[in-house]
């Protein structure tokens, strides 16, 4: 199949010929016919499956042949971060290369006065994160009225990150008569509701399984070893990092790190030792995240160190590795960490290090793929293999010991026990006798309490020259 085939206008096929794309990908192919029948559409598709452009090349056939009126907002996607934001947005903009439709970014971080400014001049699409689309709205810069098209991107992660109430209060505000697109890495249980409460009938579509959209991504577990401290347990992560890189010749990465000042350690290791390495997290402004990834994109960069504000919505052409320092504390961000690498057909390889305490989140992930990933240590001084610290087979949980088969104990540790278990004195009488001594002695009677006498001739401190009543 073709772009031709799908209906879109000469216009736009004319910018995708530009680009390069010839064929839609399997979701593109899914979901854009559904999108320009008017269907409110369910898909669960991986990332890096391009499902950005499966809906944005729809909604541009639909808003290019509907008038706008008076320049009001016809189109709202909602997307978790910034960052994703601010690649739809792009997506958007390059697809309307031939067509006049304005596209406006609505994103925390960001000055919220110049976006006023711009919803004052009119747009067509608003690409926007759930709280400052809300602030705006709750200011009155925003009328919903229009807004015939609404998409739901990343809706896992924006539930996630307890954006719940304000998804609720935003489509409560919107008209009744549009139309809903909700798109999922995961279908979990909450999705579903979310899309039973603010979908109608809508159209479900199942893309793939991670495991199968990542299936050109080798991954592989790296074993770290124990360290005394969490400081010297990172440092021990960077060495082992550093010698994948030399291994493997691996000149760029994205590197992920749990923790915000683990970021900022990591990256300043990387560059001790002549790596260009930026960084991103939540505590950065959004001016200063917008320069790491485009340096990484420009090439000034070789290393992006991120949290997982960066795991969805950072679109680096041809990255070849990812890295993660720490299993994700939320296991189906895996999906989304990985998926950086390893886009639109591109083979891409993923290290992820774990250690003895991390063995069961190990476990999650292989469950959450459905399939074993391998674990390579060459390097991990001190652990020839996995079997001394994660047990004889590293991809198993540990059973439970059962209590009914844990051997008897012997007639002398129940004696112990039973001894153990009596009172002080019955196990040393000597005892018995010192405590009964000791409450027997007779307590001290108080010395009885003497009125005040009045000296002549003499002040009480801090009194004056007389007593005062109460004390006579």
């Amino acid at each position: 199949m073709r772009f031709d085939d799908l209906g879109l206008n000469s216009d736009l096929l004319k910018t995708l010929s530009e680009k390069g794309y010839e064929a839609p990908t399997p979701v593109q192919q899914k979901i854009i016919p559904l999108i320009l029948r008017g269907a409110d559409v369910l898909a669960c598709a991986p990332t890096g499956t391009g499902k950005t452009g499966a809906f944005c090349l729809p909604l541009i056939e639909i808003l290019s042949q509907t008038p706008s009126k008076a320049r009001m907002i016809r189109c709202l996607i909602l997307v978790p971060t910034r960052e994703l934001a601010t690649q739809v947005s792009d997506n958007f903009k390059a697809y309307t290369k031939h067509n006049k439709l304005r596209v406006g970014e609505f994103i925390g971080g960001a000055s919220i006065v110049q976006q006023k400014q711009v919803l004052a001049k009119g747009i067509d699409v608003a690409v926007a994160t759930p709280g400052r689309f809300l602030d705006l709205y709750e200011s009155g810069c925003v009328l919903p009225t229009e807004i015939k098209n609404v998409v739901l991107d990343e809706a896992d992660r924006m539930l996630d990150m307890g954006f719940l109430p304000d998804l609720k209060k935003i489509l409560g505000a919107l008209p009744k008569m549009r139309q809903t697109v909700l798109l999922s890495a995961t279908m979990a249980p909450e999705i579903k509701k979310l899309a039973q409460d603010f979908l109608m009938s809508p159209k479900e579509v199942m893309v793939e399984t991670p495991s199968s959209a990542s299936e050109n991504i080798e991954q592989f577990f790296v074993f770290a070893p124990k360290a005394p401290s969490e400081a010297a347990k990172l440092r021990q992560k960077v060495k082992i990092m550093m010698e994948i890189f030399k291994k493997h010749a691996i000149s760029s990465a994205i590197i992920f790190c749990n923790k915000k000042h683990h970021v900022d350690k990591t990256a300043d290791e990387m560059r001790k030792s002549g790596l260009k390495a930026e960084i991103i997290h939540g505590d950065l402004t959004q001016a200063r995240r917008n320069k790491s990834i485009e340096r990484l994109k420009s090439g000034e960069a070789s290393f992006l160190v991120a949290s997982d504000v960066a795991a969805r919505g950072i679109d680096i052409m041809d990255l070849p590795c990812v890295i993660n320092m720490d299993i994700p504390m939320n296991t189906e961000d895996y999906v989304h960490r990985i998926g950086r690498t390893g886009r639109a057909g591109a083979k891409g390889r993923a290290f992820t290090m774990v250690t003895a305490d991390t063995n069961d989140q190990a476990h999650e992930v292989m469950q959450l793929i459905g399939k074993k990933i391998p674990f390579i240590n060459d390097w991990a001084e001190g652990e020839k293999n996995l079997k001394g610290a994660l047990g004889a087979n590293p991809l198993k949980k540990k059973e439970e010991k059962n209590p009914s088969k844990q051997e008897s104990p012997s007639r002398e540790e129940v004696s112990a026990q039973k001894k153990e278990s009596r009172p002080v004195w019955e196990r040393n009488p000597r005892g018995k006798s010192q405590i009964q001594e000791k409450e027997a002695l007779p307590r001290e009677k108080r010395k009885p309490w003497k009125k005040h006498q009045e000296r002549p001739g003499k002040a009480v401190k801090g009194f004056g020259d007389r007593l005062p009543d109460f004390m006579k």
